[in-house]
């Protein structure tokens, strides 16, 4: 049996990526999964890759920033599984890569909506869940760009948020037994990550001369402090941005 058998996890963003390798771990660990993203093509293989390892697994087709939608994601979890006891929530897009002076409103609203308005609607929800569950654990996906100002306006902007959002989450909500953190990775080698290097190949070896090993993360490696925080292992750690960045911020 793993360590998080009998309990029931959402992962948002799951159909590839950090999100993908945080579904497939979780249920490893004996959770069952609801694996939800927009990419319905994604997901299914998600769910397909974990019932192929032996885990427990459904599909939901979510955009993170449609409340309805959301909703209906934790009311899966709860007809399907009988409750909810871990999310984490790791949807997310990079946007345009611009200047801030060259950014337009409608990419800083986009990357606003999904990656902080699209967690904040996943926490109300999720927190619902849980408070009548009796606890929880929500694990939210920043980045070091959300401690640092290492990228684009919007996104830099937006991940900073989803850290607020969870100290203050973790606050208002401790008392009812729900821990809330945040990972914080560095680069990755992602989907997100390789459309950016295929666009900039020069960019892989300033990427390695920065970073102190010397090599981008794999997602697996974000998944296994994912499921961390989300295990009794983390039960006292709440309201933490967790750094998984290989030492980027040590410099």
């Amino acid at each position: 049996m793993g360590t998080l058998a009998e309990d029931v996890a959402i992962v948002t963003g799951a159909s590839s990526g950090i999100g993908r390798a945080s579904a497939e771990r979780l249920a490893a660990e004996g959770a069952s999964v609801v694996v939800a993203d927009v990419d319905a093509e994604g997901g299914a293989e998600t769910v397909d890759r974990i019932e192929s390892d032996g885990g427990a697994a459904i599909f939901v087709e979510v955009d993170v920033t449609d409340e309805e939608d959301v909703q209906k994601m934790v009311d899966t979890a709860i007809e399907t599984y009988g409750g909810l006891d871990i999310a984490h929530n790791n949807a997310g897009i990079e946007g345009d890569g611009s200047p801030l002076a060259q950014q337009s409103a409608d990419n800083w609203g986009l990357v606003l909506d999904i990656n902080l308005t699209g967690i904040f609607l996943a926490m109300k929800h999720e927190v619902a869940a849980m408070v009548e569950r009796g606890g929880g654990t929500i694990v939210n996906t920043s980045s070091i760009a959300g401690l640092s100002g290492d990228g684009t306006a919007p996104y830099v902007a937006s991940k900073h948020g989803v850290v607020g959002l969870t100290r203050q989450a973790a606050v208002e909500y401790g008392g009812e037994g729900i821990r809330v953190n945040a990972v914080c990775p560095g680069v990755v080698r992602t989907p997100m990550v390789e459309r950016s290097l295929e666009e900039h190949p020069e960019a892989i070896d300033q990427i390695t001369a920065e970073q102190p090993l010397g090599r981008m993360a794999e997602p697996e490696e974000i998944a296994a402090a994912v499921v961390w925080l989300a295990s009794s292992d983390a039960s006292f750690v709440n309201g933490h941005p967790l750094p998984v960045e290989g030492g980027l911020l040590a410099r």
